[in-house]
């Protein structure tokens, strides 16, 4: 069974988010629907690459107005190849970007990735769960992205037995689907369109240590 997440009203205007993704777009196909469903939560995006392209730079700080949230971009390499980064290359990118200071919640890439395979993506969030075991940052929870596509037979799609599964409201998925057909100007059959979840889940953590155990864990199973 899957959990969905009620947060009392009266903390609404108190919550501190920071979501760390790796590419422009990441923040709004796996969280986009959550970031527009509480516009009182103050939001701050980082994005690890493509900070030195000028296209799609303007579009995630476009992005980033239309949900009234602060951020920031790095410029890892994202070369074609992507050829495997040092961990310690990714986790310094991170601290320099993301403000230092505690969140209410921070939100990630799955170290597994979202689909079958993107290096930036599992790199990621790997780095955020090891920067809060050791903790580097700061933050009540962990959420990390939960979507499969089972090893590509199928676009990716939100796991329903995840800690957080929410159905988006039609208005909340069309603005999401907007931003990423016309914000970000992806074509409407292409892998991003053709992507855009209607439904966001999230594995939720509240201890590093759970979080670091989770990890092991999954990149044992890949050896």
């Amino acid at each position: 069974m899957h959990n969905t997440l009620f947060i009392p009203m009266a903390r609404l205007s108190t919550k501190t988010v920071a979501v760390i993704v790796a590419h422009p777009d990441d923040e709004t196909l796996w969280a986009g629907g959550t970031i527009l469903s509480h516009p009182a939560w103050q939001w701050f995006i980082v994005c690890l690459c493509r900070g030195n392209d000028e296209d799609r730079s303007s579009r995630f700080y476009n992005t980033l107005r239309i949900f009234k949230s602060e951020g920031i971009m790095g410029d890892l390499d994202d070369g074609p190849e992507q050829k495997p980064l040092e961990e310690k290359e990714v986790e310094l990118a991170i601290l320099k970007l993301l403000p230092a200071k505690h969140f209410d919640l921070i939100i990630s890439h799955n170290p597994t990735g979202e689909y079958t395979r993107h290096r930036r993506h599992e790199e990621a969030g790997k780095a955020v769960i090891k920067l809060w075991d050791t903790g580097k940052i700061s933050t009540n929870g962990l959420w990390t992205f939960a979507y499969t596509d089972d090893n590509k037979k199928h676009y990716p799609v939100a796991v329903e037995n995840a800690s957080i599964y929410k159905p988006l409201s039609k208005r909340i998925w069309l603005r999401k689907y907007r931003i990423i057909t016309e914000t970000y100007g992806f074509e409407k059959n292409g892998f991003e369109a053709e992507t855009t979840p209607r439904e966001e889940s999230f594995w939720q953590f509240t201890d590093p240590a759970v979080a670091k155990k989770w990890l092991n864990k999954l990149m044992n199973l890949k050896i």
